[in-house]
């Protein structure tokens, strides 16, 4: 039988594969065994209709979503402070922004109202919601961390 205690499940933001990666190898830089780029570059992915379920939901890293649109003014402001973020929670937070625009479906299912919105998810579910920018990068870090 094998030791699931020990390893977590994380999403390669790259081609998508599910990979198993020791909790004590987190942190020092893993590659996606499938196509070898890194699990973890400092910067938000970027999620579409067809990735999004997969890591919300495979996952083994906490999730945090930023509910966008190009044609936003607060969302434009936030942007670099949530770019920045990433570096501050990953590994132990995946950061990923969703473009409203273009997964309509997935914002009304998750009755997304205004933008930008925070949403973090473990284990598959939402466990917390920011509706509104956050201004700077430590913000977002440390609301995310709040709910952790």
């Amino acid at each position: 039988m094998t030791d699931t205690t020990n390893a977590l499940h994380i999403v390669c933001p790259h081609c998508h594969t599910t990979n198993r990666v020791r909790v004590a190898d987190r942190h020092n830089a893993p590659d996606c065994g499938q196509c070898h780029q890194p699990l973890f570059d400092g910067h938000p992915l970027a999620l579409d209709a067809g990735s999004f379920d997969k890591h919300i939901g495979r996952s083994h890293l906490p999730v945090l979503v930023d509910f966008w649109a190009p044609w936003c003014g607060p969302c434009r402001m936030m942007a670099p402070a949530y770019e920045q973020a990433a570096g501050l929670l990953e590994p132990q937070v995946r950061v990923a922004k969703l473009n409203t625009e273009e997964a309509q479906a997935i914002a009304a299912r998750f009755n997304i109202r205004s933008i930008p919105t925070l949403a973090l998810f473990v284990g598959g579910k939402e466990v917390a919601r920011q509706a509104g920018a956050l201004r700077t990068a430590q913000d977002i870090a440390d609301w995310t961390r709040s709910h952790l």
